[in-house]
């Protein structure tokens, strides 16, 4: 939420800047500290594993309202149990068909939605399909999203001032969109595959942003850091050992992974910190605005387009 909405709690040190008090070792749980969101109610897509776990435990103890959309919905129960103002609903982001049901159950139940946190995500996985042929990283990672936030779109408005959070990674300056191919028809490679749906979040945010801000909508990327969650499942440790992730005992490198909970912070910071108003379509990063990212509008409204083309959903505008 902004300003007119956020508990107030003193803490605006960078209210101009978009910096805050927090920084790389901050937990969710601390950057929420003294917020109450009583009557707020939020989504977030993964959010019953890693990042988006730590996230949903933090806003649902800040008193807000959490709906957690999962493929998986007993599992997802299950690691929510004890998690007071919680609530599980089924969703496959990589299925339109599941993604717009989704959003019919939610808009029959509730009028607003203030914050929506695009968690969910798969990381350099084999080749695989989804829907319509889609690459199953920009399918899930991104189009997913994107098609979500469509269809929630009346709620999101209705709020007044709400927000929308991309979850990307650390952003990487040889990441692109691979206009002639993005599904990956004319040979995979997991890493560009992965990279593309990253720099889509981004981009994504950034152009949901310009369109939104006239609605009280505003939207930003971030960056959650390293964490050690089941996101590396499709990795081998020796791919991890190489990369320099773990030894060859297993063990994390010394000061590379954060924990979920601090990884949680960013994300959390961006749906609700005063301190980013005016930075609407900001990468954050160590709950900060960053320098970093893609500066190319016109990137953003392509990729847009493209996803508007391949979704069929164009009405936020």
């Amino acid at each position: 939420m902004t300003s007119d909405t956020t508990a107030d709690t003193g803490r605006d040190p960078g209210r101009d800047t978009g910096r805050s008090a927090f920084g790389a070792v901050s937990t969710a749980g601390e950057v929420l500290a003294g917020i109450d969101l009583t009557g707020r109610t939020a989504v977030v897509t993964g959010g019953y594993s890693g990042v988006g776990l730590a996230a949903t435990r933090a806003l649902a103890g800040a008193g807000a309202r959490v709906v957690v959309p999962a493929r998986r919905p007993e599992t997802a129960r299950q690691a929510l149990a004890g998690v007071e103002r919680a609530e599980v609903e089924r969703l496959d982001l990589a299925d339109l068909d599941s993604v717009r049901a989704f959003a019919e159950r939610f808009l029959r139940r509730r009028a607003t939605l203030d914050i929506l946190i695009a968690a969910a995500g798969i990381m350099a996985c084999p080749e695989t399909r989804v829907g319509p042929g889609w690459e199953a990283q920009f399918a899930v990672n991104h189009l997913g999203h994107y098609a979500l936030t469509h269809l929630v779109w009346p709620a999101l408005t209705a709020a007044g001032a709400a927000r929308v959070v991309s979850v990307s990674s650390g952003y990487g300056a040889d990441w692109r969109i691979r206009w002639d191919d993005p599904q990956f028809t004319r040979g995979y490679d997991k890493w560009a595959a992965y990279a593309q749906s990253k720099l889509a979040n981004i981009l994504f945010a950034r152009h949901l942003d310009r369109l939104g801000g006239p609605y009280g909508v505003h939207a930003f990327s971030v960056n959650p850091g390293w964490i050690r969650t089941p996101l590396q499942r499709h990795l081998t440790d020796g791919e991890m050992v190489a990369a320099g992730w773990i030894d060859a005992e297993g063990n994390a490198a010394p000061g590379l992974f954060r924990t979920p909970e601090q990884g949680a912070a960013t994300p959390v910071w961006a749906a609700t910190a005063r301190e980013l108003d005016g930075h609407g379509g900001a990468y954050c990063a160590d709950c900060r605005v960053t320098g970093e990212g893609p500066a190319d509008d016109g990137e953003a409204a392509r990729l847009w387009a493209l996803s508007a083309g391949l979704t069929g959903l164009d009405h936020i505008r």
